[in-house]
């Protein structure tokens, strides 16, 4: 049984699958499958497939009413490994929805696959998922992968040229080594598993890979299991980042395997290491992200991007269980 609540301001009709995403009931895809099992009601009648609705009608998902919310939540986690990101459980998988109990119907943003760990962000806005993680978008998504074997220059060369994976290759990327068996790696897409895949092609297994940054969003001061609410700040920076974003597909032209011109996360880019053995320039972040970043830091955070703080912001910071 649930009670979950639509955070739309809406004047004209949509999709019933838009409607019940941006409503944080399920993502379109899951809605469409609620439709057709004939779990969505629209003033009382079984909805149908590509319907338009409106906030005059009464939609029920399960039986229970769909109510309109103005409160928008994203939450940033920093998940352990074993976690599984999705809303459905299956076997004896732990979910990450199941694991954060949050009070509020929240899906994840993208996937964090289960023997991965670090940032994941759970929201109940459709539209900001879909802008977030929308390929063509180009958003950046960091990782700290650690391999079975020393990481040299000609596989830094390859992994950031782009290597060949599910039928296609991967995009351009910023890779640059961290230690003898580490690298850190940033994506502008998010091909099923494709760091492990890209390892793998080149005779690597990755032993560990966690996600520490998603655009202008860190772990810095979230503790493993732990997670918060965005903050005000990052809020405004994040929708500076999303303006010229879309919640559609989106076809470039006129780029090598992906390699878009548009450098607007480049602003909020972090370092990604020390040294000179990696592509990644050394001064890759600028003055506003280092303020973004010196305000999400925690005295009390734990993990390779965690610094010492000595200011204090207002503790959003929760544990669940688990932890």
């Amino acid at each position: 049984m649930y009670k979950k609540l639509y955070n739309r301001t809406m004047d004209e009709k949509i999709r019933i699958n838009k409607y019940l995403s941006e409503a944080g009931i399920c993502s379109r895809r899951e809605a469409d499958r609620m439709i057709e099992e004939g779990r969505i009601t629209v003033n009382g009648k079984k909805a149908e497939s590509g319907q338009k609705v409106s906030l005059e009608d009464e939609i029920c998902a399960d039986n229970i009413p769909v109510h309109k919310n103005e409160k928008k939540v994203l939450l940033l986690f920093n998940k352990p490994r074993g976690i599984v990101c999705s809303t459905k459980q299956q076997f004896d998988e732990t979910t990450v929805t199941d694991y954060l109990d949050y009070p509020l119907r929240v899906y994840p943003v993208g996937r964090l696959d289960k023997e991965s760990q670090g940032l994941l962000l759970l929201t109940n806005e459709g539209d900001l998922v879909n802008k977030i993680m929308r390929a063509g978008n180009y958003h950046e998504k960091e990782y700290f992968v650690t391999v079975n074997k020393p990481v040299d220059r000609e596989f830094v060369r390859r992994m950031s040229k782009g290597v060949p994976v599910l039928d296609t290759v991967t995009r351009p990327c910023r890779v640059v080594q961290t230690g003898e068996c580490s690298f850190r790696i940033i994506l502008t897409q998010g091909l099923n598993r494709q760091i492990r895949r890209m390892c793998r092609y080149l005779g690597y297994e990755v032993q560990k890979l966690k996600r520490i940054r998603i655009m202008n969003l860190t772990l810095d001061g979230i503790r493993e299991g732990e997670y918060r609410e965005i903050t005000a700040q990052e809020w405004e920076e994040l929708n500076h980042l999303l303006e010229s974003s879309t919640s559609e597909t989106v076809i470039r032209t006129g780029e090598q395997n992906g390699n878009s011109s548009d450098h607007a996360n480049e602003r909020a880019g972090a370092k990604a290491g020390q040294g000179s053995k990696g592509v990644l320039p050394a001064g890759y972040r600028d003055h506003k992200q280092q303020r973004v970043r010196s305000d999400v830091r925690r005295a009390s955070g734990s993990g390779e991007r965690d610094r010492h703080c000595s200011g204090k912001q207002p503790n959003h910071k929760r544990r669940v269980r688990g932890s």
